[in-house]
């Protein structure tokens, strides 16, 4: 039998269980996955806690891997079994041994990219890809801010930011995980457990501000980082690692000089297959030329996810993590 982790409730870490499930055969339109990576990611978490409610339950959680097709369903035409494949977003299921996956919803891998990398990669990257190429477009010699900059997303998000010519700054919660940012783009990491990043930032930008902030981590810095920025900039809290953010007074934005916020998700920039494969693509291209480099730095296996979602609550983790099955 496949196993699978699955929670039957919204809770802590221990809500999540080792157990038999039952897969069967791809519908039309489907593809079945014998999945050799799993992605581990924050909103994970916020599945399994309820913060996000799922569809229904007992739930499968997980949203990114990578294997191999082991069938295909009626009228799937793009992919055939023994093709290495790798996904990012819904449906939701991925901490399973082997699953069903929509066809169009799949991107194949070249050969120079191996499972895990691609299980690291896909949700972080194409995130990464869609917040500095469509959702604010950056720019040489811009300066922006990276909130969580040593995580899974910031590293890329610092590697990347460079490449197209910005300074990035970045907040991190160690000297070690600021020297981590440093190594991989962040020209100007700030321990936010002593250094306040709000007036870091105004010094950096001889009191300017960055045009953007990127913020994963919500209710602790949302509120300080519209102050980090310029006038008419752009708030993108793209996740909220420290909790949700409370209700905002729109009338803040016009105080602090016409500010925008979005609240954008990867599924938003992907839905249609072109732009899943052009975002897909553009990833493939910046890891492949050296640009952007993708470490796996932690690993457990697919059994102990509840260990693993203790080790993200308690940021012990730095970059991308992977479930093993």
């Amino acid at each position: 039998m496949v196993h699978a982790i699955r929670f039957h409730q919204a809770g802590g870490p221990e809500v999540l269980k080792w157990e038999e499930v039952d897969v069967g055969n791809p519908e039309p339109g489907q593809v079945k996955i014998r999945q050799s990576a799993i992605g581990l990611n924050f909103i994970d978490t916020y599945h399994r806690s309820g913060l996000y409610p799922v569809p229904d339950l007992p739930c499968i959680p997980g949203m990114e891997g990578a294997g191999v097709v082991e069938s295909v369903g009626e009228g799937v035409t793009s992919f055939s079994p023994g093709d290495r494949v790798a996904y990012a977003g819904g449906p939701i299921g991925a901490y399973a041994e082997v699953r069903l996956m929509p066809a169009d919803k799949l991107v194949p891998l070249p050969s120079w990219i191996d499972d895990k990398q691609a299980a690291a990669m896909m949700l972080q990257g194409m995130t990464a890809q869609f917040l500095l190429r469509s959702c604010y477009a950056v720019q040489p010699g811009e300066t922006i801010l990276v909130h969580a900059a040593a995580g899974g997303v910031g590293l890329i998000l610092c590697q990347w930011a460079r490449k197209l010519g910005a300074t990035v700054i970045g907040t991190v919660g160690s000297d070690e995980k600021a020297e981590l940012a440093r190594e991989n783009g962040c020209t100007h990491p700030i321990v936010y457990s002593r250094e306040n990043f709000v007036e870091r930032v105004k010094e950096i930008t001889g009191g300017a501000g960055v045009p953007v902030v990127y913020d994963s981590v919500g209710k602790d810095t949302f509120m300080n980082s519209l102050d980090c920025l310029r006038l008419r900039g752009l708030m993108v809290l793209f996740g909220q690692s420290s909790g949700a953010v409370p209700p905002v007074d729109l009338g803040i934005l016009a105080a602090k000089g016409s500010l925008y916020v979005t609240r954008p998700t990867l599924f938003s920039y992907t839905t249609k297959r072109e732009d899943l494969m052009t975002c897909a693509a553009d990833l493939f291209d910046v890891v492949h030329s050296g640009d952007v480099k993708i470490e796996v730095r932690q690993t457990f296996p697919l059994r102990d996810a509840a260990e693993a979602h203790r080790a993200l609550h308690a940021r012990a983790t730095k970059g991308s993590s992977l479930l093993l099955p």
